[in-house]
């Protein structure tokens, strides 16, 4: 992928410096989604629950960064890049685009939907606008998920800032309160819309980043639809505990994953995501 010496972001927040004081995460959006993150990577919601109820417990100091930081330079390039792509989209309908920040962060971080810890992964949260990514999370993409590459690293932060489109479109609010509404399998299902399409968001940054930028190397592509594939609800689970519950899926299987990123990169257009009136996803 071809960042280097390209325009950098200023809506990138450091925050890795920083300790992060444990609170409670209130009921509703915040809840579903800091969940929704856990069970994205594996991780069971009743332990991640406990975490953030331990409200008492003294602050997590976090690591010092690197002294390299390339990283970080290569967050905020993806990150300006989707800033182009998005205020370009919604320029062409009309609209305007509010930038999200980005907080980079070790180990723990407080946001407006609560405390959170590196082990759930990237998370976007819709109460502040914010994408929270520790840096060390792409080490287990190459270890964990077999998914090395940096086009597959911008891939991840492209699907965050999707649910940021979506939340702007209101799309992401409607969604949460009628997943409140319903049964466990029916907003479960609900949610693997939603994640399904924020990869077909990711998929049109990454049509139109290549087109007006020339952003994509040989094998980029690939890259990214491996790890589209690797985090599918079916492959994790069959990783984490040997077997597959297809009622308990929350982003997609595999398939689904890469086939609506896919479709987002394929035709550069975000009226092909709508995996809502979709009736096979």
């Amino acid at each position: 992928m071809r960042w280097k010496d390209r325009e950098r972001s200023t809506n990138v927040e450091d925050r890795r410096r920083m300790p992060a004081k444990r609170g409670i995460i209130g009921g509703g959006i915040g809840t579903v989604i800091l969940v929704l993150v856990g069970l994205y990577f594996g991780v069971d919601p009743s332990m991640l629950m406990q975490a953030v109820d331990q409200s008492t417990h003294p602050s997590v100091e976090q690591e010092q960064p690197p002294a390299s930081d390339e990283m970080s330079q290569f967050v905020s390039v993806v990150l300006a890049d989707t800033e182009k792509t998005w205020h370009e989209i919604f320029s062409r309908s009309g609209k305007t685009y509010e930038e999200p920040k980005l907080v980079l962060f070790t180990g723990a971080v407080d946001s407006a939907c609560g405390f959170a810890q590196a082990a759930m992964g990237p998370f976007y949260c819709p109460g502040d606008q914010k994408v929270y990514v520790d840096l060390s999370f792409y080490e287990d993409m190459k270890a964990r998920f077999q998914a090395p590459g940096d086009f597959a690293q911008a891939y991840v932060i492209a699907h965050e800032v999707g649910h940021h489109v979506q939340n702007l479109l209101g799309i992401l609010g409607k969604t949460h309160e009628t997943m409140q509404r319903v049964s466990k399998s029916e907003a479960n299902r609900l949610s693997v819309k939603m994640e399904l399409q924020a990869d077909c968001f990711a998929g049109v940054w990454g049509y139109h980043a290549d087109t007006a930028r020339n952003i994509l190397e040989s094998g980029d592509l690939e890259e990214a639809l491996g790890a589209a594939s690797a985090i599918g609800d079916d492959r994790i689970m069959k990783q984490s505990s040997g077997t597959i519950v297809p009622d308990a899926f929350t982003h997609g299987t595999s398939e689904q994953r890469v086939r609506w990123f896919r479709r987002g990169f394929e035709s550069g257009d975000p009226g092909r995501c709508d995996t809502f009136r979709e009736a096979n996803l």
